[in-house]
């Protein structure tokens, strides 16, 4: 990086934190604090919505995830549309109505103390993991340009996101993020458009497509109900759906944010908002990663996109064998090269099918090379990550881009890791404070519950921080946090299910059924009997049949 591309991306994060801190200063009470004073516009907590969830994993990952494997990803997304409406005419309404600080206060209205405090917990838990995943997200990117070590970049980072979200609160969320969300579009779109122009001067965009769809990277929709296939229309649609329901109906992260509107309409317009924008920017982005995937049958590309990994083998005993293999590897991204540019000049009908198989035989080539080069990283048995789909976009960004814009780029993930990870301290705060410490002490003055926000914001940052050093890529960053949610989300969803529709189960029912449900869950995933997204299903039909069957039996009790 050169200076100028540090002057952009110091600036713009300096800019946002500052004019965070300035405008939120001064929290009067916990009113102000954790629910931004009840003034939120609609179409601020629409923004903030989308950059709660839209965090650095969503704009390191999802190019790499189009890359290796293309567009299906996008029907994970598909269920959320459908979610936004349920929770509109079912959670909104009830929140406001109870004026609840937190989703969780309405359990204990409706079942007991006990039943208010698992599900925060559960909360607590998953999502505490989730923040330091986000924040360990852009400390791979400042360790990629940089070369320092991840720990002392998730600490730094983290410490630049406590400053702002201990200041000021939702409030300094809330108006962070829609400058955040402006720098993520403007750097988006740019980054498209400089990879259309990138291309050889005979390849438009309609090529680009063709050469994309040859190697299945546009294969969007999968109707099969295959259980091996984590990706199809079926689990976007029907686990897709309960994961958004969880997760913008419960987790406090979300619900904080549209509980900040002034009244029931303004919370549904800034959900619905979300729910217009989100698959759309889910797909542009993944276009984003097959247009990168597109540029590299052009241009060489590394065995292992992980700088740090291909440093450490070139520095081995292995060495001389890796770059025989990239000796390898190239020739095989030559061939495929003027085999693409061949096709491209004389587009044919007849010769797609041809085109297709042949390009297909390229890849599974290439990809057989990657394999051996990510076995002889795993031999170095140092610590190195040997999964580098979380590196594809890092690497097209720092060797690709003009300067000025790899500044922007940068700051574009660290402002959605910034966000992201500030709704989560915010929210594991609020939960902390609301449905624990306030709930479980002597009553206290309100300046007493404002200051220990605070402090809890802080205790959780720590906590996010320590959670991000011990973090790893496990299959892909994106496809982890959505794994840790899916593990909890279900059965917190059917506790609330229940609470709505089902007036006569009791507390004590739907409590042990929740215990058992979250065992069963853990163990359903550690045997991987089914995709992840179907865990939200599972988790809960299993705890509101639990419940009922429970509530049948223990129904001559009075609980």
């Amino acid at each position: 990086m050169l200076t100028i591309d540090w002057i952009v991306l110091i600036g713009t994060l300096i800019f946002i934190v500052s004019y965070g801190s300035y405008k939120t200063r001064g929290s009067k009470n916990v009113q102000d604090y954790i629910k931004g004073g009840d003034d939120t516009k609609w179409w601020t907590i629409g923004l903030s919505v989308m950059a709660t969830q839209a965090s650095a994993i969503t704009f390191l990952s999802t190019p790499g995830q189009a890359f290796h494997d293309g567009m299906g990803f996008v029907q994970f997304y598909f269920g959320l549309p459908i979610a936004m409406i349920i929770i509109c005419m079912v959670f909104i309404p009830i929140y406001h109505r109870l004026k609840v600080y937190t989703a969780y206060e309405y359990l204990e209205s409706r079942f007991d103390q006990k039943t208010r405090t698992l599900t925060a917990v559960l909360f607590l838990i998953q999502r505490g993991l989730a923040a330091g995943i986000t924040i360990f997200a852009p400390a791979i990117i400042l360790s990629a340009v940089l070369g320092w070590h991840l720990t002392t970049l998730t600490i730094l980072i983290g410490v630049l996101v406590i400053i702002y979200t201990v200041s000021g609160g939702t409030k300094a969320v809330n108006v962070t993020q829609k400058q955040q969300m402006a720098v993520i579009f403007i750097g988006m779109f740019a980054a498209f458009f400089l990879i259309i122009s990138y291309l050889p001067d005979n390849i438009t965009f309609t090529n680009a497509l063709e050469i994309a769809g040859a190697s299945g990277k546009l294969d969007i929709l999968d109707f099969s109900f295959d259980f091996d296939n984590r990706y199809t229309f079926w689990s976007g649609m029907i686990g897709g759906t309960f994961l958004a329901l969880s997760y913008f109906g419960t987790d406090q992260s979300q619900v904080q944010r549209y509980l900040s509107g002034k009244d029931v309409r303004t919370s549904q317009m800034g959900l619905i908002f979300n729910g217009l924008l989100k698959v759309p920017m889910q797909f542009f982005i993944l276009l984003v990663g097959v247009m990168v995937f597109v540029f590299y049958q052009f241009n060489y590309s590394p065995l292992n996109f992980n700088p740090a990994a291909t440093n450490a083998v070139h520095n081995s005993e292995y060495s001389a064998q890796y770059q025989n293999l990239e000796e390898e590897h190239r020739e095989i991204q030559l061939q495929k090269h003027q085999r693409t540019l061949q096709y491209a000049a004389n587009s044919e009908t007849a010769s797609e099918d041809k085109f297709k198989a042949e390009m297909l035989q390229f890849n599974a080539a290439e990809m057989a090379k990657r394999e051996e080069a990510r076995n002889y990283i795993e031999g170095l048995k140092k610590d190195v990550e040997t999964n580098d789909k979380d590196y594809v976009f890092l690497h097209f960004i720092l060797n690709n881009l003009p300067r000025g814009l790899i500044g922007l780029l940068l700051a574009v993930i660290l402002s959605a890791a910034m966000s992201s990870t500030a709704s989560e301290l915010n929210a594991l705060s609020t939960t902390t404070v609301i449905d624990l410490y306030k709930r479980n002490i002597s009553q206290k003055p309100d300046q007493h519950y404002l200051k220990a926000s605070k402090w809890f914001t802080l205790g959780w940052g720590v906590i996010a921080i320590g959670f991000a050093s011990l973090a790893d890529l496990y299959d892909n960053l994106i496809q982890l946090v959505n794994i840790i949610g899916s593990i909890f989300y279900g059965n917190v969803l059917g506790i609330f299910l229940l609470a709505f529709f089902v007036k006569y189960v009791k507390s004590n029912s739907v409590f042990i059924a929740a215990i058992i449900t979250q065992v069963a869950i853990i163990i359903i995933f550690k045997m991987d009997i089914m995709p992840y997204l179907w865990l939200n299903l599972a988790g809960c039909g299993l705890v509101m049949g639990l419940a009922l069957m429970l509530q049948a039996i223990m129904q001559p009790a009075n609980n």
